[in-house]
């Protein structure tokens, strides 16, 4: 027996208990939230968990958010801000930097020269404390969100806010480019060293506005 036929026939017996009918439904008997909370302790556990990824929470309401992401932009002082096509221009309406547009001829090296980016998001997850971004035009192309070191995204609370991931999942299109940020870029080596800012920014700035 070769070993191409010894693999096929470990794969074979390992689905052996598979249904054969492929449009057979899939069982989902998992838990779809840990605990209930009230719509406020799932916002509240969403800015936790947040934080504890080491990225910087900031609560606002609609009429004060143009003023506070010029705060946001005035403290890190960068001269340029990369903004997406579908971002509600009264987002920005007071802020000083300079507006990049995301455009398909961009090269990495442009948008290398950007410091900051502001985006809204797609969903954010309470439980793990991430927040999604799929590519509507309020949050462009993943690369905007990838390359600028510094990125304030903003979230809509609570209409965009779930507790866990499944029902994360039930409000996205899985066809879509989805990019899942859990915190400012990091990673660790084997010392457990931590090095922010490798594959991302290296602050991430949520807003939560109502």
């Amino acid at each position: 027996m070769s070993s191409r036929e010894r693999i096929l026939g470990r794969v074979r017996r390992a689905l052996a208990d598979v249904p054969p009918d492929e449009d057979a439904p899939v069982e989902r008997d998992y838990l779809r939230e840990h605990g209930e909370r009230t719509v406020e302790e799932t916002v509240d556990l969403l800015a936790e968990n947040l934080a504890d990824y080491r990225a910087v929470v900031h609560r606002t309401d609609s009429e004060e958010l143009p003023y506070l992401i010029m705060r946001l932009l005035a403290q890190r002082g960068p001269q340029y801000v990369l903004v997406p096509p579908g971002l509600p221009p009264e987002w920005m309406s007071a802020a000083d930097p300079t507006r990049v547009h995301d455009r398909a001829v961009s090269t990495a090296q442009e948008l290398d020269q950007v410091e900051s980016v502001a985006t809204g998001c797609a969903v954010a997850v309470a439980e793990t404390g991430t927040i999604v971004l799929d590519g509507s035009p309020d949050q462009g192309r993943r690369r905007i969100s990838l390359i600028p070191d510094h990125h304030i995204c903003v979230v809509r609370v609570p209409d965009q806010v779930v507790a866990s991931v499944p029902q994360a999942l039930e409000r996205l299109d899985l066809a879509r480019p989805l990019t899942w940020i859990s915190g400012p870029s990091a990673t660790s080596d084997i010392e457990l060293d931590r090095v922010e800012g490798v594959h991302g920014p290296r602050t991430l700035e949520v807003v939560l506005v109502r």
